[in-house]
């Protein structure tokens, strides 16, 4: 039975994450320009505001059935960007679609649609495996699984995008964990995985190089440990109570992409230990009520669904934090509804539109 009210709780979680964001952002960005600041707010909230609200109101139904079109045009769009004509190429990757004055990256918009199609398959095939016992579930299910998961890891190795890729496949293989799939799955394709990540670490020494550098930060301070050897002084720098908004002294320079990648740790620079607590318990918060709406719904899609997005969005958040204070290699993930970044953005706020669609679906 669906209720007509989303989870506020969800709600207020996410619009106090993105206000906190769009504050820092204003004095992460204030290095050099503020248009960054206004990019996110007009060009990045609110279109995913926009498309969030529209997810929302379309009957969860409905998404299902069009889950399969959404992936097939993102990986229409992943396919252009192979084309010069249709891409634009930065920090040595071609990752993003461009053409004329639109410019995005459709990989940050795969995470949403890989994750509706995986959820909406798998619901199917449950309802399937209900009505036919003599169904197979490796040549059903777990064989088409992996030959989709092999066709994102190509598309998005031939860019590279490494650590997207790495959120997009770990999601999905907690769905199909959760879709009460044979535990030997799972483990298999985290096998798969394994493997394939030890020939891109073969083939790409940049990728090792990163590996390593975590475990040694003294291995290159001026070059693949510099930006974390700065990360860890930005967040120590802040100490308890932080410098003061607006008061950081590592992004004039010193620390790389402090209003994207890095603003984590301006965050905790200029709000100090008090400030990053205070966002990871939203987080915490947003995290724990959304794992509360998969496990209490009744609805087989919208559990799948909600349980997807809420462990995108957790493990997004732990990789960045983790990597800004030394715990994990560096990588190019953002903060998520935080970082600089308008395809994040909207494509993490369309998510949290299908969240709390999900959440109506449970009951109270």
């Amino acid at each position: 039975m669906k209720n007509n009210s989303p989870d506020y709780v969800i709600l207020a979680s996410i619009g106090a994450i993105i206000f906190f964001g769009l504050f820092i952002l204003a004095s992460a960005a204030s290095v050099g320009s503020q248009v960054r600041f206004f990019e996110q707010l007009l060009l990045g909230f609110l279109p995913g505001a926009i498309l969030g609200f529209i997810l929302y109101k379309i009957p969860l139904s409905t998404i299902q059935k069009l889950a399969p079109y959404f992936l097939l045009g993102n990986i229409i769009l992943l396919l252009l960007i192979l084309f010069p004509f249709f891409s634009e190429t930065a920090r040595g990757a071609t990752r993003w679609f461009a053409l004329g004055p639109i410019s995005f990256q459709p990989a940050e918009f795969l995470k949403l649609s890989f994750l509706l199609y995986i959820a909406s398959w798998l619901s199917s095939q449950s309802k399937k495996r209900k009505r036919r016992a003599q169904q197979s579930p490796t040549k059903d299910v777990f064989l088409p699984f992996l030959a989709i998961s092999f066709t994102v890891a190509v598309l998005l190795g031939i860019q590279p995008d490494l650590s997207t890729l790495i959120i997009i496949l770990s999601t999905g293989f907690i769905v199909y964990f959760v879709a009460k799939t044979p535990l030997w799955h799972t483990l298999a394709l985290f096998g798969f995985s394994g493997a394939g990540l030890l020939v891109t670490l073969a083939l790409k020494p940049y990728q090792l190089a990163r590996i390593t550098s975590a475990f040694n930060p003294d291995l290159d301070p001026l070059g693949a440990t510099y930006q974390l050897r700065q990360a860890l002084v930005t967040v120590g720098s802040g100490g308890i109570f932080g410098l003061g908004i607006g008061m950081s002294q590592q992004k004039f320079g010193f620390l790389p992409f402090p209003a994207s990648d890095s603003i984590f740790a301006i965050l905790a620079e200029e709000t100090g230990f008090i400030g990053s607590i205070l966002l990871l318990s939203i987080f915490l918060i947003f995290f724990y009520r959304g794992f509360m709406v998969a496990k209490n719904n009744k609805n087989g899609f919208a559990r799948l669904v909600s349980i997807g997005i809420c462990s995108w969005i957790f493990l997004q958040t732990s990789i960045n934090i983790g990597v800004m204070t030394g715990l994990l290699p560096v990588t190019g993930i953002p903060l998520p509804f935080i970082s600089y970044g308008k395809s994040h953005l909207i494509a993490e706020m369309a998510a949290v539109g299908v969240l709390l669609n999900t959440s109506r679906y449970v009951r109270r």
